[in-house]
């Protein structure tokens, strides 16, 4: 593998860890007030900058402004365009001191904003408030259609479980007010209405979510059930539903942590690894093309010493050539002329 293939396919597998790390679940505390329930948008769609979305604006920052000073209050805003009114309400739990209100209705109005982005109409239910907007009249209007039912584990027909179940149960239906309690040995229960629906229609919906909590648990240890305007939960030994399955996301959350951890470990020793091999494999090449070159030096070196020998011995015997030339020449001169006398003398 070379370095750049290396550089090419780490960023990607690292995108593909963090992307796969971000998506597990939240390692947030079952008790906190800003735990996601549900939360669901209408599909009407409202065009970006129109009076509609200018008059959600405003009745959202006043949700907001609002949860610093009560734990309920609902607005319709039709500031901007008498034709595109909205209206939406926030409720916190009876059990919310005002700064952890203020902060779950902050949070929920911010989160609507990514959740319902351009939706005429969203609900959002936290552990700790209530959060609802819609360009539809529903103010005032009773509601007990099943959003969520969650039960616990079951904790077996041979205890006493479901008899302090119903007196808690039974308690809660017949109580008064939005916001009620019960107790009942080990066994403990909770009930709340949103603040538009009156004392009738209240108490209508608590006993609504109270026969399906019956039916649909059976012996659980506990049990959580949202209709549209109200909610019931109970536990027993103080084990509520919401923070047993959030201790069981939490444990499959740690095990899909800790796979990933020696996931990315193993490939990083593969690439430290592959990165030796990669730095041996070079420096042995270099090595081997170093002495190869080396090797041609020494042949090219001794080429040109037996060419230049050669060149030498060449240029010498012509200048030997050269200098016995005139000598030769000068005998000949001397030996016609010596001919030349005897013939003279002859005649």
């Amino acid at each position: 593998m070379s370095s750049e293939s290396q550089k090419t396919h780490l960023p990607s597998l690292l995108s593909f860890l963090l992307l796969l790390l971000s998506s597990l679940p939240k390692l947030a505390s079952p008790s906190s007030s800003d735990s996601f329930v549900y939360g669901g948008c209408s599909q009407q769609k409202f065009i970006p900058n129109s009076p509609f979305q200018s008059n959600l604006n405003s009745l959202l920052t006043s949700l907001v402004n609002s949860a610093y000073f009560s734990s309920y209050n609902n607005f319709t805003i039709t500031a901007s365009d008498p034709a595109s009114p909205v209206s939406g309400l926030f409720q916190c739990g009876g059990d919310l001191d005002q700064s952890d209100c203020a902060e779950c209705v902050q949070h929920s109005v911010s989160q609507l904003g990514i959740l319902c982005l351009y939706s005429a109409g969203g609900t959002l239910q936290f552990q700790g408030c209530f959060v609802k907007y819609d360009n539809t009249i529903f103010l005032g209007v009773e509601d007990k259609t099943l959003v969520l039912k969650e039960c616990g584990i079951s904790a077996g027909y041979g205890t006493d479980l479901l008899s302090r179940r119903d007196e808690v149960l039974t308690g809660l239906g017949c109580g008064s007010g939005l916001f009620r309690v019960g107790v009942s040995g080990y066994v403990q229960g909770m009930a709340q209405c949103v603040g538009d629906l009156d004392s009738g229609q209240c108490s209508d919906c608590l006993l609504e979510a109270i026969e399906r909590l019956r039916g649909g648990c059976g012996a659980a240890v506990s049990g959580d059930i949202y209709l549209g305007k109200c909610y019931v939960r109970f536990s027993a030994g103080g084990v509520s539903t919401k923070a047993h399955n959030q201790q069981e996301k939490n444990s499959e959350a740690g095990k899909i942590v800790a796979i990933i951890i020696g996931l990315l470990a193993g490939v990083g020793l593969i690439i430290v690894f592959l990165s030796f091999l990669r730095k041996v494999f070079e420096g042995t090449k270099g090595e081997e093309v170093s002495s190869s070159e080396k090797e041609d030096d020494q042949t090219n070196t001794k080429g040109l010493q037996k060419k230049e020998g050669k060149v030498f011995e060449g240029t010498k015997g012509e200048e030997v050539s050269s200098s016995k030339s005139p000598s030769k020449k000068e005998d000949d001169q001397t030996n016609t002329k010596d001919l030349q006398k005897k013939k003279r003398k002859g005649v």
